[in-house]
């Protein structure tokens, strides 16, 4: 049986579900890439991109029959076009709520590829490095302040966080800080 999800995150989730089954693939693609751009930046991670470069990555949700492809390319995403249903080097192909649960960190992606929730096809090689950087992937949020508003302002903002506690609420039980890279 898998865990709930939280209520909270099933809130969350309601708009995207209901965004992906009325918007066009095209528009998704667009806006998960800038998306994914926009959350790499000040993230060790952007700079372990590199095996990944020129790989076609497909994002497959089954129950509500999206396909969100995007390219890599000099350490960012890029909106892609398939052309057919194998024009991609690796697809993830799962349910929009095991989608969710990796990318909240409900489950961690070992369990989920483990217990194929989410499938992996396509390039070995590309594939198992694309899901050990997700299993290893922490979110630095002072780094991606500081490079969107750069030091001044983003030094000034996460003195605030801090000292309203703000930072301590993403460190619950269970839930690791999130702060570089394993």
């Amino acid at each position: 049986m898998q865990p709930p999800i939280p209520l909270s995150s099933r809130a969350l989730a309601l708009p995207v579900d209901t965004a992906l089954r009325v918007l066009p693939d095209a528009l998704h693609t667009r806006f998960f890439s800038i998306l994914i751009n926009h959350l790499l930046k000040g993230q060790a991670l952007a700079d372990e991109l590199g095996p990944l470069e020129n790989k076609r990555i497909c994002l497959s949700v089954a129950d509500t029959g999206n396909e969100i492809a995007f390219l890599v390319r000099a350490n960012r995403t890029h909106a892609y076009r398939c052309r057919d249903d194998r024009d991609w080097d690796v697809r993830i192909r799962g349910r929009l709520r095991d989608f969710w649960r990796l990318a909240a960190r409900i489950e961690d992606p070992d369990t989920l590829f483990f217990h194929r929730d989410l499938e992996l096809e396509g390039e070995t090689e590309a594939g198992l490095y694309l899901k050990n950087l997700l299993d290893g992937m922490e979110f630095d949020w002072e780094g991606h302040v500081r490079a969107v508003l750069g030091s001044g302002p983003g030094g000034v903002l996460i003195a605030a966080v801090r000292r309203a506690g703000l930072d301590r609420m993403a460190q619950r039980p269970g839930i690791p800080p999130a702060v570089t890279r394993r």
